[in-house]
């Protein structure tokens, strides 16, 4: 992979690069979550780990799916098994950065903030941190192959049920 800082890169792949990490963020604000594992490569990795263990380099996360099979079952159970009290997330994703390209392969930096409301209405900052993303390119158009979501705070007040 060449670093951005030694290679052009052009405003289309930008575009569609921070298009990706909308759409993905629409998808699961909106409850569309069957679409979520559609974002991934078959056998793309999801995984969720606090600030403290990435810095470390620990490789204890609090969710490792790999592939997609894996990512439609966290959506089935959710939809059938998980019993947990009714909230939605919106995502505020911003400052992309694209850190290294090779062919067809990016590698991509971007924060987080997740507000959550409560069925009762009541709203707070449920996640915040970054997403460190190993985008690819395919016949598909782009899909991640890795994304890994770095919490700032290994602290979670309730089950991680939804997609971050």
């Amino acid at each position: 992979m060449t670093a951005i800082g030694t290679r052009d890169t052009s405003a289309e792949l930008r575009s569609r690069i921070q298009n990706l990490l909308a759409q993905c963020a629409h998808a699961i604000d909106d409850d569309r979550l069957e679409e979520w594992s559609g974002f991934f490569v078959p056998d793309g990795v999801y995984k969720i780990t606090s600030r403290e263990n990435f810095d470390r380099n620990l490789p204890l996360s609090m969710v490792y799916c790999t592939g997609t099979g894996m990512l439609n079952d966290r959506i089935s159970a959710l939809r059938t098994a998980n019993i947990y009290e009714p909230h939605v997330y919106c995502h505020m994703v911003g400052a992309v950065e694209l850190l290294e390209t090779s062919t067809n392969v990016y590698r991509t930096r971007a924060n987080f903030t997740i507000l959550r409301t409560m069925s009762e209405g009541d709203m707070s900052i449920f996640a915040c941190g970054r997403y460190l993303d190993t985008i690819m390119e395919t016949d598909d158009g782009l899909k991640f192959r890795e994304r890994t979501v770095v919490l700032d705070s290994r602290r979670i007040d309730t089950l991680l049920v939804i997609p971050i």
